[in-house]
């Protein structure tokens, strides 16, 4: 068997909490494995999750833009008064991409939702799950705009890449279904650092009282969230444990009575904590869910306030029958978690890899 020549592979995540990044992982490892050399572009907290993730990348720091983050005013309106400073970000990433790109000679940039990373002479793979941007009540009006906007980014790249399966079992509802998609767009299946689990989930009727929540997003929300299920579970019949979500720390755990946190695990440890519990309790992040799907566990998704994405999504994915959804405000005594129940996961897997097979196969292809 002759194997093609390496391409050298650029994959930068967008800096929006570590989602993107552990979304990039799979991908990254399955280009590893075909051949390729990686190189990771992304600010410091990222580059420590891919160094554990991914041996043998190279690792630039190439930071992407950070929005800051409110205790009380909606996400979608910070993102409009930051409006000006994520333009004069998408144009000088996409000027230090030139530079990277000769400095390294580099064959083919994969983006997470960075805007700025497209380029004319070589091929260029935008990734996103949402076409459709999702706005509240009468803001709604706004979402063709949007559409609009996001379809003229997505032509300055080669391809386009949704994670996410066409068709009744898709995960990711209206925000990339039902609507005129670009003509460079592809599914590639859903992407998570976990395998499938070797059987079905737990069963309803299998007691048990092991919960594990999940922590994902930026502060302050994620301190808040945890402070409420800590209160609610503490000194209960419960064992809760809590997943931190901050790489490059020491992987000690910490514990106090019946509740036990872990700054970090790595993939395959976080996957068996994850089989092994009754309960689930997580931010409905997608990337999140992907990496819940996969594994044929259900969850309590609790959205991040004023995140419409994460609203949307649990929204649509209780109403499915999928995972059970609260709001944040609405978390206290009396909540009630959700019995395990399986998933669509073996037919969204199979799926997932004959798609990702095919979307990389046209990538990796030099005559086009």
């Amino acid at each position: 068997m002759i194997l093609k020549a390496p391409r050298k592979i650029l994959i930068c995540p967008l800096e929006w909490g570590l989602g993107h990044a552990g979304r990039m992982i799979p991908l990254a490892l399955k280009l590893q494995q075909m051949n390729n050399e990686i190189l990771i572009g992304a600010g410091r907290e990222h580059l420590a999750l891919f160094r554990e993730e991914v041996p043998g990348a190279m690792l630039i720091e190439f930071k992407g833009f950070k929005p800051a983050y409110s205790d009380y005013l909606p996400q979608y309106l910070i993102l409009l008064f930051k409006l000006p400073v994520l333009i004069f970000h998408i144009i000088t990433e996409h000027r230090r991409l030139r530079k990277i790109i000769i400095k390294h000679g580099i064959d083919i940039v994969i983006s997470d939702n960075r805007f700025g990373l497209w380029h004319r002479d070589i091929k260029t793979v935008y990734i996103s799950h949402m076409h459709r941007i999702p706005f509240p009540g009468r803001l709604k009006i706004l979402e063709p705009f949007g559409i609009f906007l996001h379809r003229f980014i997505i032509k300055k790249f080669s391809l386009c890449f949704i994670p996410d399966v066409p068709g009744e079992l898709n995960v990711s509802g209206r925000l990339s279904h039902g609507l005129e998609l670009p003509s460079n767009t592809r599914f590639i299946g859903i992407l998570s650092r976990f395998s499938p689990p070797a059987g079905p989930g737990r069963k309803e009727s299998q007691p048990g009282n092991r919960i594990v929540l999940v922590l994902s997003g930026p502060e302050p929300q994620r301190k808040i969230l945890k402070q409420k299920i800590t209160d609610l579970f503490r000194n209960g019949d419960m064992e809760l444990t809590i997943l931190e979500g901050r790489p490059g720390h020491p992987h000690d755990v910490a514990v106090s009575g019946n509740i036990r946190s872990f700054h970090h695990l790595p993939s395959m440890e976080f996957r068996r904590l994850l089989l092994e519990s009754d309960y689930i309790i997580a931010r409905s992040g997608y990337s999140t869910i992907m990496e819940l799907v996969s594994l044929n566990r259900t969850a309590l998704l609790i959205p991040t306030p004023g995140q419409t994405e994460q609203e949307y999504l649990a929204r649509y994915l209780s109403e499915r029958g999928w995972f059970a959804t609260i709001a944040q405000k609405h978390l206290g005594s009396g909540l009630v978690l959700p019995p395990c129940k399986d998933l669509p996961a073996e037919a969204i897997a199979d799926e997932s890899r004959r798609l990702l097979d095919e979307a990389l196969k046209e990538l990796l292809d030099q005559k086009h």
